[in-house]
């Protein structure tokens, strides 16, 4: 496994990548949910690069970029387990030389509302990232978990829009054995807040219980969990149709969930048939 962090390195790595090359970015912190998607993407390109880079423009002034795991060393390990051929690992400097960027990928009116809403700026960060690594790494596919689902639908739009020549996969979530979704964040709850935590995956399954009796019920059987659950503080609970708009009367739909723990803010989504 080769590990470049300059894009010389890298653009000489990957000249020696013959035949379909898949990309599975991540920043870190790898668990079982990152592991899948390397699995997935091994499974459909000759050869597998995966990026390793805290990307500063998809966090607030609020939010946790200094106290961000890093776990490099781990993670490297996890990709050379997982038949990474190659890993791109950048610093800020090397990721953007020329400091901030001055200009962004505008996520558009889908970038403004839930994750949007309550991290302003957080899409046109992400983009930005995931745009300029695409191009670095140049990819016929690029794999990426549903537990973003709202970023994987952006990412799948801005790839159509922009027209760009990559296969975007999105890769089913990987839950925890109590049903919590798996994400580098969870390592910030303590064992009591777990137990809340889970009110997330317990309101998604309320809802699919009620299928086929509308967005409205679906809506009232996830909230129901909330207000029964102290300690799990709602941020938003939407139920859309499978690419964000408003929701079907019947058919298949989405609902989504972002809610604080502590200070440990979770988010969670799911299939659902109205």
């Amino acid at each position: 496994m080769i590990v470049a962090e300059t894009r010389a390195d890298l653009a000489k790595a990957r000249a020696d990548l013959p035949g379909r090359v898949a990309v599975v970015m991540t920043m870190g912190a790898l668990h079982e949910g990152h592991v899948s998607l390397l699995q997935a993407a091994r499974e459909d390109a000759d050869h597998l690069i995966m990026t390793l880079f805290v990307n500063p423009l998809q966090f607030g002034p609020t939010e946790d970029f200094a106290t961000y795991p890093r776990t490099r060393a781990e993670d490297l390990a996890t990709a050379e387990q997982n038949d990474v051929d190659l890993v791109f690992a950048p610093s800020n400097e090397e990721m953007y030389p020329n400091g901030k960027p001055g200009i962004t990928v505008d996520p558009g009116a889908l970038g403004g509302v839930l994750e949007g809403a309550s991290r302003p700026g957080f899409f046109h960060g992400v983009l930005t990232v995931v745009l300029k690594l695409l191009h670095l790494t140049r990819p016929h596919a690029s794999f990426f978990g549903e537990k973003d689902y709202q970023q994987l639908t952006l990412i799948k739009i801005m790839v159509r829009d922009l027209d760009l020549d990559v296969d975007i996969v999105g890769v089913p979530t990987v839950r925890e054995p109590d049903g919590l979704a798996l994400s580098s964040r969870n390592r910030y709850l303590s064992a009591e807040q777990r137990i809340p935590a889970l009110a997330l995956s317990r309101a998604l399954a309320a809802a699919a219980a009620v299928g086929g009796r509308g967005a409205a019920a679906a809506r009232a059987a996830a909230e129901g969990v909330f207000s029964a659950t102290p300690g799990a503080a709602l941020d938003y609970l939407a139920v859309t149709d499978p690419l964000l708009g408003p929701p079907p009367d019947h058919g298949p739909a989405r609902m989504l969930i972002a809610a604080k723990v502590g200070t440990t803010r979770l988010i969670d989504n799911a299939p659902l048939a109205l």
